[in-house]
């Protein structure tokens, strides 16, 4: 199914142009931890490289919402409320999931559910967003250890170690199974980033024709 913006019909799935739809790659991964991916209305809009979607349609167990300041949203407050709660954000005081278990280091034995709030937005955005949602401030920050640069090849990222929204969710998953809080075949963890690859690939295809198109019909010089 297919929706229209304007002009340009898109699908309402993954929020991509219906030519470059990418919802047949996905390969969704249950899991027992929920995830919310809070989105930066500047991230809403992008279509040509922006993984929220993709990541929220490859977690069946996830829920998205868009806005900056999420203090007065009743749902994500009910959630915060009946799980256990973190959000992925690096500051200095988080907890490495790298080497660090983390319902160990919380002293949890799992009363209750688990969530993770992931923030897709800019660097910038995310400082706004965390400081302005009231509600988020009480979350348990959690990292990791970036083992290898993003494959974002369409898009500069600030620093060597940042990721993807969808680059990160998969490092969590790869953490959360290798800690036994979730069991997830290898071969589901393998395929989680392939709406992404093929996103990336679809982009550089398309700049390269548009380059291509660019030196063809370059106007002559006098």
């Amino acid at each position: 199914m297919q929706t229209f913006y304007g002009n340009r019909e898109k699908c309402y799935r993954c929020y991509r142009p219906k030519s470059s739809c990418m919802c047949r790659h996905i390969r969704p991964i249950n899991t027992h931890t929920k995830f919310i991916i809070l989105m930066h209305p500047k991230e809403f809009k992008k279509t040509k490289n922006g993984t929220g979607h993709l990541t929220h349609l490859s977690l069946p167990n996830s829920e998205l919402f868009m806005g900056i300041d999420f203090s007065d949203n009743a749902r994500i407050n009910e959630i915060i409320a009946t799980h256990e709660s973190f959000i992925l954000y690096p500051s200095p005081h988080a907890i490495n999931l790298t080497h660090t278990n983390l319902l160990e280091k919380k002293a949890l034995h799992v009363k209750r559910p688990m969530a993770i709030f992931l923030i897709d937005s800019t660097w910038a955005c995310s400082l706004k967003m965390m400081r302005e949602s009231m509600n988020l401030h009480s979350l348990t920050h959690i990292s990791f250890d970036a083992t290898k640069p993003s494959a974002f090849r369409i898009k500069e990222q600030p620093l060597a170690y940042c990721l993807s929204t969808i680059e990160s969710t998969l490092r969590v998953l790869e953490l959360l199974h290798e800690w036994h809080h979730e069991s997830i075949c290898p071969t589901q963890l393998e395929d989680f980033l392939r709406p992404f690859y093929a996103m990336v690939e679809y982009q550089l295809a398309c700049i390269e024709a548009s380059s291509h198109h660019a030196l063809r019909f370059k106007p002559k010089t006098l």
